[in-house]
This record gives structure tokens, sequence and C-alpha cells, in this order.
């Protein structure tokens, strides 16, 4: 290598390294991939018939512990606190297991070109999406920082379906399709609820304080209830949008106001005289039983 490159390289990494912070302290080369690791040894465990090579559960669970303990040692958690987690993470298992089935049940119902399970937990990437969420959820409820985030990244990286794990998601849980969901932090949603693709649970807007930076730890995406329905494209948003229960949300809808229990909202388009504008499309409200 030409010495004038090789004394360059080491000025520029100087640069660097003198611009560093307290931030990047913490040394989480690594991290990511053993984030993903875990996530792909625990989905393992929890079908040891759908992996991608023959694996017993239990080696599963040890390499995913391994795994967890080097992403808690690179953010210099103590051995009893990584202990701790663990073991959280291990005991919610055979629920996270019981909360999945219903998600598969929901999926095979759900949907006439499911031919069975086998075939939605092999080549559905919303299986792989809840599967993700629903065990980052635990860690995200046990407080465990950045790792949950990791997680559902690497799932939304996989899948195109973008689940924070700080929404609440109920039981028998569907996404159709789902290329571009995406649920933020604040979410609640009930149970069996099914939603397509491209629908987005968000906030409205982002409050601030007297300093103008961004109010953190607020609820700031919508409430869905049991047994609603959420059609292709759908937007609702705000922490204060109460969708009830037994709700059809048509296509392409955008919603920042509540809606009660048994409605269904569309979109119904209306031509303007203004001209190179598009259709104006007003949300629709009628009762859900009329379907």
């Amino acid at each position: 290598m030409d010495p004038n490159i090789r004394d360059l390289h080491k000025e520029i990494a100087a640069c660097l390294e003198a611009t560093d912070t307290e931030r990047n302290a913490l040394d989480f080369s690594g991290f990511k991939s053993n984030a993903e690791q875990m996530t792909n040894r625990l989905i393992d465990a929890l079908y040891p018939h759908h992996a991608e090579k023959p694996v017993l559960r239990e080696q599963a669970l040890l390499e995913a512990t391994a795994h967890l303990g080097a992403c808690l040692s690179a953010m210099r958690c103590e051995e009893a606190e990584s202990r701790a987690i663990a073991q959280t993470l291990l005991r919610a298992l055979p629920n996270v297991k019981a909360l999945l089935d219903t998600d598969l049940r929901a999926a095979y119902y759900g949907d006439p070109a499911a031919r069975g399970v086998d075939e939605i937990i092999l080549c559905y990437p919303a299986f792989l999406a809840i599967a993700t969420y629903r065990l980052a959820h635990v860690l995200y409820t046990a407080q465990v920082p950045l790792l949950p985030r990791v997680m559902t990244e690497y799932a939304h990286r996989l899948t195109g379906i973008d689940i924070h794990p700080g929404a609440a998601i109920g039981e028998a849980f569907f996404i159709d399709h789902g290329t571009g969901v995406v649920i933020g932090e604040t979410t609640t949603i009930g149970r069996q609820v099914k939603i397509y693709q491209h629908v987005t649970l968000g906030a409205k807007s982002f409050d601030v304080d007297e300093n103008g930076a961004l109010v953190k730890g607020i609820k700031r995406h919508p409430d869905i209830g049991d047994r609603v329905v959420i059609y292709a494209g759908a937007t609702i948003l705000g922490g204060e949008t109460r969708i009830g229960s037994d709700c059809v949300i048509g296509g392409s809808v955008w919603l920042t106001h509540s809606v009660e229990a048994g409605k269904m909202v569309l979109a119904r388009s209306t031509v303007t005289d203004a001209p190179l504008k598009k259709d104006i499309m007003h949300a629709d409200v009628t009762d859900s039983a009329m379907l």
C-alpha cells in the first residue's frame, strides 16, 4: 500500500476519534448481529419444525440466551440484572407461544388463500413480524433499552412491516399481505383485529416544551377496539383517537377522530371544480352491520 495513503488513513482515523462523544463510549460492534441471531433462535425454539435447519428447543434456547447475554454485556448490564432479564424472557415464552398460536389461527381463518399453518409460518411475512414483535414486547415491558427496537427493526427490514415493541396488541392479530404497515409505540389493539397492507396507526402531531423540544413518553397513537377490520391504505392518527369494537375502516380512509363501536367508515370520492386537483376524499360513516 502507498505509504501516503496509509498515513492518510491514520490521520482520518484520529480525526474521527476526536469527534466521538460520550454516547459512543459503549462498544456496540456485533450488537445488531447478536440481536438478530437471538431473535432467530427464539423463533426456532417456538416453532422448531419450521427452522432453517434441524434444531432442538433446548439448544435453540441456549444459543438465544448466549446472544442475549452478549447484547446485555454491550449495554454494561450487571450480571444479576442480565440473569433476571434472561429469566423474564424465557419464562414469558409459553405465553408468547400461546398468543402466536391465536395469531396463526386468525391468519388461517382470515385468509382464504391460506392452506394451512405450515404455509403461514413459512411464507407469511406478517407472522415473522408479529412473532418478533411479541418477543420484543416482553423485553420492552421489562424496560430493557435499545434491544427491543433493534429486534423489531430487524423484522421491519425483512418484511416491510414496522411494529414498535411498545405497542400493546391483543390475541388473534392478523396482518394480510403486510407491506408498508406502521404501528406506533403507544398504539393499543384489541382482540381479533385484522389489518391490510399500507395501514398506518400513527401520531397526528407532536407536543413540544417551552424550549421547542419534543415531549416524549406521552400517548401519541390510536386505540383500536376488538374485532376491527382496517383495509389497505387507511391512516388512523392521534393519541386521543379511539376506534370502537366491531368497526370497519375502509381503504384509503384518513382518520384523526374517534369512531363509535359498530360503525363503517368509507372514503367517498368527490370531484371538485378546481383544475389540476385530485379528488377530495371524505369520511362517510355508516353502520358496519350494513356490510
